[in-house]
């Protein structure tokens, strides 16, 4: 058992009730998970790359405290738009007082505002587009097919963005992932920017369509991946609500039931952290117990739900796993 740091002693000292408690219950769990061979899924959601979640994220993975990644086709390009472009975001912390017109300001500018943070994606885009259609271009040409994360991980890999890193490598989570080789699935990836811009390009018939590998296909490599690696159990950890989370917890049911391999067994943890109460017909405020009835969570399944921002929460968890 490691000693751990000012931060980790910190939150056992002072988050001893209800968000503050659930969130050290939550790291606990997850760190007894490791402990007892267990795998890791980790989910994100909304804006997390763009929130710099790499700066703690990326030392989780490089220390093999995730073994596979659900993320939606934002985050998944976002992390690489902030390690070439980081020096033309720009923060507006009076967002509340935006008037229409001044969001329409930031359109004309290629700020396309998250809250306080506008990402420039023309500038981001102008370092990678250009790179990545090259990329797409030479598999078809090959007759290759990849998934939307590998295609990102022969981009990191090729060293072609180098000359425009802004940030050091260690911080971008994507970067990290790549070099690993980490598995990952990208539900909904056609909703994310490059997913429009393939989409464009399928479109204008300079590409097919069949050259990204589907979701189906994804589903399938879950399954086989679930299968192959649940012998000591596989948590999941959810950050955020949205097909991030819902699509690849979903493997379990479709495993024991359409499958019919009645011997699958339960996510064997589960924590989400999420601001999304719970309402009539939410999925993503839902209490961990109805996934209960949808057959992907045990009765006895350790069951975490931390109702706070994800971008203060994540990073205290993460520093805790790591001993900070």
């Amino acid at each position: 058992m490691m000693t751990k740091g000012p931060i980790s002693q910190f939150l056992e000292h002072h988050f001893l009730h209800f968000n503050a408690a659930a969130l050290v219950d939550a790291a606990k769990g997850y760190e007894t998970q490791l402990e007892h061979g267990a795998k890791m899924l980790v989910s994100l959601a909304g804006a997390m790359s763009t929130a710099e979640l790499g700066k703690s994220f990326a030392e989780i993975i490089r220390q093999n405290k995730v073994n596979i990644i659900s993320c939606t086709g934002a985050n998944l390009e976002e992390d690489v738009m902030n390690l070439v472009a980081h020096s033309h975001y720009k923060r507006v912390p009076n967002y509340r007082d935006l008037t229409p017109e001044d969001e329409w300001n930031l359109l004309e500018k290629g700020l396309n505002r998250v809250t306080d943070t506008c990402i420039p994606e023309e500038e981001a885009f102008r370092r990678i587009q250009e790179h990545i259609v090259k990329i797409w271009k030479d598999a078809e040409a090959k007759g290759e097919r990849y998934f939307p994360h590998e295609f990102m991980y022969k981009l990191l890999l090729s060293g072609v963005l180098k000359t425009y890193y802004e940030i050091d490598p260690k911080d971008s989570w994507m970067f990290a992932a790549a070099e690993k080789n980490l598995p990952m699935v990208v539900p909904g990836w056609e909703d994310s920017t490059l997913g429009n811009i393939f989409a464009s390009y399928v479109l204008k018939g300079e590409l097919k369509a069949s050259t990204m590998k589907s979701g189906i296909e994804y589903m399938a490599f879950l399954a086989d991946w679930y299968s192959d690696n649940s012998g000591k159990g596989i948590g999941f950890f959810q950050i955020g609500g949205g097909i991030a989370g819902d699509f690849p917890i979903c493997v379990v049911p479709m495993l024991y039931q359409d499958m019919e391999r009645t011997n699958t067994p339960f996510w064997s943890y589960f924590c989400q952290i999420s601001d999304s109460t719970t309402s009539y017909g939410s999925y993503s405020g839902a209490v961990p117990n109805e996934k209960i009835t949808w057959g992907k969570l045990g009765i006895d399944t350790p069951k975490f739900i931390i109702e706070s921002d994800a971008t203060i929460v994540a990073p205290l968890i993460f520093a805790y796993l790591l001993g900070i």
